[in-house]
């Protein structure tokens, strides 16, 4: 059976730029241009649910050069690719705390998201300025607000589960991750408790129709049992 929803954490741009004497914008600029490929992949293949690692709440920590040079490229990618995801069926969201974001960038997200959001053959969702502790914190801190009387006591996953930034998504069949690291860096902890897990030694902007075609392929050989026999 094929996954309906696959994860991304798409790393390794730096190394990439770094293996060809390069400075890390380039990587990260042909990092952006793998996204494309990998959406028409899933769509091609009837993946009715892709997310994608692109900023952490942690990489606020790079050089100030570099998260500008991030921010652009996002700034970017959202101007560009708008139009053909709108064309292509595809429904994009940004999952993750946007206030930090500038208001030119927070627009953009916004005027994207609306002019896809009734797009039904794939949602795209990006991950920015997102951590998984992060979202579990913000559920917990929803739910509260949304039942200031009920005991805590009384939240249970089922309950929680709505307040999450991905409520409206299955949860995640795989999770790949690029670049030769074995971790899942904080991505979507709640939401791949039982994906299945690839690390491949790609870098990403390497990472292409084949290579996914062939995690794909992986994970339907895989015997997925869920805890039980």
């Amino acid at each position: 059976m094929l996954p309906k929803h696959i994860g991304i954490i798409m790393d390794g741009n730096r190394r990439w730029a770094k293996k060809r004497l390069l400075p890390a914008a380039l990587g990260h600029a042909s990092g952006a241009k793998r996204v494309r490929s990998v959406v028409e992949t899933c769509l091609r293949s009837n993946i009715e649910h892709l997310s994608l690692f692109a900023f952490s709440t942690e990489n606020w920590r790079r050089p100030a050069d570099e998260v500008s040079v991030l921010m652009g490229l996002f700034a970017s990618y959202l101007q560009k690719e708008v139009d053909d995801m709108e064309k292509n069926g595809v429904c994009l969201k940004i999952v993750g705390d946007q206030s930090k974001f500038s208001e030119e960038l927070q627009d953009l997200i916004s005027r994207a998201e609306k002019q896809t959001q009734h797009n039904t053959k794939i949602t795209l969702r990006v991950a920015a300025n997102y951590g998984g502790r992060w979202d579990m914190v913000q559920a917990a801190q929803s739910w509260q607000r949304a039942n200031p009387n009920a005991s805590l006591d009384s939240l249970t996953e089922n309950s929680l589960a709505p307040f999450l930034c991905t409520a409206d998504a299955p949860e995640m069949d795989l999770l790949i991750r690029t670049g030769g690291e074995s971790r899942v860096s904080n991505f979507m902890l709640w939401q791949a408790a039982y994906a299945e897990l690839m690390f491949v030694d790609t870098l990403w902007p390497d990472f292409g129709k084949a290579e996914l075609a062939a995690a794909i392929a992986g994970f339907v050989e895989r015997e997925r049992r869920f805890g039980g026999l």
